[in-house]
């Protein structure tokens, strides 16, 4: 098969800002597979955490030596290739892109899309939330009123962890709450921005509010702070900086009740899917998310999206310039279509 990686940018129309900065712009890149004529479309994006970092420019190097090696096999030949992987060190990001490449390439060769080809219902599909950024208290309350312009509003995502403390959070939460529709349901995200005390009283006062879970409350590193956080949280503990690949899983069975999946983090669906499999045999929720991703990423992580309990994939919503159309959105919920493989096309 041949591979080949073409990077593009993509541009926020509103800026987002979370614990540990801000992201206005992402330089992702485009993957595709070609055998017997047809071709497969994958993305990497390049995303941080802590010290952990992907940048665009690595991802594209390794791209670069990778596709020579790789063109040897076949795209059926997923066992093989993921044998290569484990040779060598090879970023989530750039698996992810080729992996969604492979299955992209495997369903218009069969002929039907991701989704129906796994057996899954789409009508199960739920509510992807919209994310509101760390910010001023009438930006958060304008932020929501932009949301209103193209979603119902059913599910928001607050980020918090504010420099500026818990006060700050506590007030960007209720501005965003009064300005929402009264069905409106909140998850919130602190980023790894809070310590344990923080964290305790910021899920007691959460739990009062009646959110519907906590995502990343301590930084990555102190999981084992977790248990006792779980224990007195009258609020859902959700991670997504602590878990990248169902190995993480086990170790966090008695201190979270979810994770949050990303195909970037995870190396493509193959390993999402396992993630989610391991998940639910562990007692755990599951929710898909996504970092500076364009309509592609999100439409791969929309194929699974009936095994999730909850669904953040919004940031192509966001996007001045996103060059691909793929999954419908509507009646807030990220909808894959009925094209064979992801159903993607190129939006320019």
């Amino acid at each position: 098969m041949q591979i080949s990686f073409q990077p593009f940018t993509v541009r926020k129309r509103f800026a987002l800002t979370i614990s540990r900065g801000t992201t206005a712009s992402s330089n992702n890149i485009w993957v595709r597979v070609i055998q017997d004529g047809i071709e497969g479309w994958g993305e990497a994006s390049p995303f941080s955490i802590g010290a952990h970092q992907q940048t665009t420019e690595e991802i594209l190097e390794v791209l670069q030596q990778l596709a020579p090696i790789l063109e040897k096999f076949s795209p059926w030949e997923q066992q093989q290739i993921e044998k290569i992987y484990q040779e060598q060190p090879i970023p989530s990001a750039a698996r992810a892109a080729i992996d969604i490449a492979l299955h992209d390439w495997m369903g218009k060769r069969v002929g039907l899309p991701l989704w129906q080809l796994w057996g899954l219902n789409h009508r199960q599909i739920v509510p992807t939330s919209l994310t509101i950024g760390i910010s001023s208290l009438e930006g958060a309350r304008q932020r929501v009123r932009d949301w209103l312009q193209v979603s119902a509003g059913k599910f928001f995502k607050v980020k918090l962890g504010s420099p500026d403390g818990i006060e700050a959070d506590r007030a960007m939460l209720m501005a965003v709450r009064e300005e929402a529709p009264e069905f409106a349901r909140f998850s919130v995200d602190a980023n790894g921005g809070w310590n344990f005390d923080s964290a305790l009283k910021m899920c007691d006062w959460l739990g009062e509010l009646g959110v519907k879970y906590v995502e990343q409350p301590l930084p990555q590193g102190q999981e084992t702070d977790l248990v006792e956080l779980k224990e007195r949280s009258p609020v859902p503990i959700f991670v997504d900086e602590s878990c990248f690949t169902s190995s993480d899983i086990p170790q966090l069975i008695d201190r979270v009740h979810g994770i949050n999946i990303k195909l970037m983090k995870s190396g493509g669906l193959t390993e999402a899917m396992r993630m989610v499999h391991t998940a639910k045999a562990c007692g755990l929720k599951v929710m898909f998310g996504c970092y500076s991703d364009s309509s592609l990423a999100n439409t791969a992580a929309a194929q699974l999206s009936p095994l999730a309990d909850y669904l953040d994939l919004d940031s192509h919503l966001n996007l001045i310039d996103d060059p691909f159309v793929g999954a419908i959105y509507r009646d807030d919920r990220l909808l894959p279509n009925d094209l064979p493989g992801l159903g993607m096309s190129s939006g320019n």
